[in-house]
């Protein structure tokens, strides 16, 4: 069990456990001789049982740690359940923010730093709605990056169903 620690707006380890399961499965990122998660990381983490978070020297349940997330990110609970099909599958999967996007997808066998990821990701409840401009800007956006635009939908059972969008010139 890999120790996480909650400080301020960073979730974080010094551990040797945390810098063995970054170099084997790239969870987190090496920051100042140390691991940052992101939230999504660290609430996979620990709902795997493959992590302790802490608050202080209070130990957050998954329940609790989840509250606490939601506040920040009212999209969790979905990112949480693309974030951990997808890890599943065996695919690393890393923030996108820069890409205005959820996450970035990186191909079975492929790692950040010795290759580019394949996909950018948008995540979205079923039964919410995407207007087309919308739409037509997330797939600019994949295009600009040369990555495929990939939308993963949620339905109320956590089920994720997976497009992938492309250009297609006739």
């Amino acid at each position: 069990m890999i120790n996480l620690y909650l400080t301020g707006d960073k979730i974080i380890s010094n551990e040797q456990e945390a810098f063995s399961l970054y170099e084997k499965s790239v969870f987190g990122e090496k920051k100042e001789g140390r691991i940052e998660y992101s939230n999504v990381e660290a609430l996979f983490l620990v709902q795997e049982r493959k992590s302790f978070l802490f608050l202080g020297k209070k130990k957050l349940s998954f329940d609790e740690l989840l509250k606490r997330l939601k506040k920040q990110d009212k999209k969790i609970e979905v990112k949480l359940a693309v974030y951990s099909d997808l890890r599943k599958r065996g695919h690393i999967v890393k923030s996108a923010l820069k890409f205005g996007a959820e996450f970035r997808v990186y191909e079975k066998g492929s790692r950040p730093g010795n290759d580019h990821a394949k996909w950018i990701l948008y995540t979205t409840k079923d039964h919410e709605l995407l207007d087309w401009h919308e739409f037509s800007a997330k797939n600019r956006v994949a295009h600009s990056t040369k990555k495929k635009l990939l939308l993963a939908i949620v339905d109320d059972e956590s089920d994720v169903s997976y497009y992938e969008v492309s250009w297609f010139k006739p």
